[in-house]
């Protein structure tokens, strides 16, 4: 597709990576903008980032550019770093021959470990996952190069991927994740051909390495489309893998507190991105953790006869510990996530004049909205608790005082009784008939 045959200008394209498409093409290197950066411009879309494919090896980009570092393990990249803003430049994939097993490398089930092999542009986009990626911007004349119909499937709305779509989710199991978020954030429809395998092969997410998982996640749910995502990974059987303690529960009671939870955190958090909201990964798993904790804690106290709240503390780390070995998530996001949890108790225990301790907790914020959200999900005593918090954070300092009180009065009078009925049981129990008996 010549200049002519298409609207994008060099002015939808980053200073950056015209910098390095102008620097390798001058140097005697191909060079191209690829993927989503063209993808998105052709869609009338501002795209997030801009990848650069090059026929330059990783070493020949390293001495071009000061700024580079290389990275990867499967497939080696260079990164170009402008202060924040890092363009991503790879060399042309290419098919896999007789290779060696320091380039080349899959597993039994076929999934690629290691994939360093070159070759041309006409290679790469075979090697490329959907059609709608092989698209290449070509600096030297400003032509767009479209493999497997790619222009076409744009205009026709469709997700479709490049080769035998077993062959290739079993290359890369990722891809049946990226099929999902491409389809909900273009708004197209994944090809049949291509959505057959996907509920058939779902499993094989699980082999995943879970550093990996905890970037997909991230795109998956925190780009505005979590709801859409969801819902389609679960039609696929893409969420068991990931969330194996959550479909747990959900699969025991489908209609449940969990099940509830889970579309209100995802609409919650759709509703936070599009209104420019910041949204954070400690809150998300704390929310759809929170009722596979519960269970958990639950069964501890069984067994072993500790109080809720110390059933609880064993839990969490039972619940992290299983959850990071599908999804590795960082602790600057697990510790507060815990945290999280342990106010949803504290929360019952401090209505009234403790009340305004707890609302200095530098997590109260996080916590409260868990709470709005459990008592939006179950109902009952746990709204009845939330619309109580909900009517003191929302109070001017009167309101607050007369509410605590309040509280306070009413919960102090509960607390007596309690007491003085517990105190009335003991020496019955150490009575001696009823030993004898």
């Amino acid at each position: 597709m010549n200049r002519d045959s298409h609207d994008i200008s060099r002015r939808q394209i980053s200073e950056n990576a015209l910098k390095v498409l102008y620097r390798l093409h001058k140097s005697g290197f191909k060079a191209y903008l690829v993927g989503g950066g063209v993808r998105d411009i052709l869609l009338g879309l501002e795209p997030k980032d801009f990848d650069v494919v090059t026929n330059a090896t990783p070493d020949e980009i390293k001495k071009l550019f000061r700024n580079c570092r290389l990275v990867g393990r499967r497939f080696r990249l260079a990164h170009i770093v402008f202060g924040r803003d890092v363009i991503e430049v790879a060399t042309f994939r290419g098919h896999h021959g007789e290779n060696s097993d320091n380039i080349s490398k899959s597993n039994a089930e076929g999934r690629l470990l290691r994939d360093n092999v070159y070759g041309e542009i006409d290679e790469d986009a075979e090697r490329r996952d959907f059609t709608v990626n092989a698209l290449y911007y070509d600096i030297s004349d400003f032509s767009i190069r479209s493999y497997g119909g790619g222009i076409d499937d744009l205009h026709a709305r469709k997700i479709k991927l490049i080769g035998d779509p077993e062959t290739r989710y079993r290359e890369d199991p990722v891809r049946m994740l990226r099929a999902v978020r491409f389809a909900t954030k273009l708004d197209m429809q994944i090809e049949a051909i291509t959505a057959a395998p996907i509920k058939s092969l779902a499993p094989l997410l699980a082999d995943i390495p879970a550093a990996r998982m905890y970037e997909e996640v991230l795109k998956l749910f925190f780009a505005g489309k979590a709801q859409a995502n969801y819902q389609m990974m679960q039609d696929f059987g893409l969420f068991a893998p990931l969330f194996p303690q959550i479909q747990g529960v959900i699969s025991e009671f489908p209609k449940g507190h969990a099940a509830k939870m889970l579309n209100l955190v995802m609409r919650s958090t759709d509703e936070r991105v599009n209104q420019d909201k910041p949204v954070t990964p400690a809150f998300f798993y704390a929310a759809i953790l929170w009722y596979p904790l519960k269970q958990r804690a639950d069964d501890i106290a069984l067994e072993s006869g500790l109080p809720l709240y110390d059933a609880q503390v064993a839990a969490m780390g039972d619940v992290m510990e299983e959850q990071c070995r599908t999804i590795s998530i960082p602790r600057r996001f697990s510790t507060p996530a815990k945290d999280i949890w342990l106010l949803q108790i504290r929360f019952e225990r401090s209505q009234g004049t403790r009340a305004f301790k707890l609302l200095e907790h530098p997590k109260f914020r996080a916590a409260y909205d868990l709470l709005l959200l459990r008592g939006e999900a179950e109902g009952g005593h746990t709204a009845k608790q939330a619309s109580w918090w909900q009517a003191f954070v929302e109070g001017d300092e009167a309101q607050r005082n007369v509410i605590a009180k309040s509280s306070n009065k009413a919960g102090g009078n509960r607390n007596r009784s309690a007491t003085q009925r517990k105190r009335k049981r003991k020496p019955a129990a150490k009575s001696p008939d009823t030993s004898a008996e």
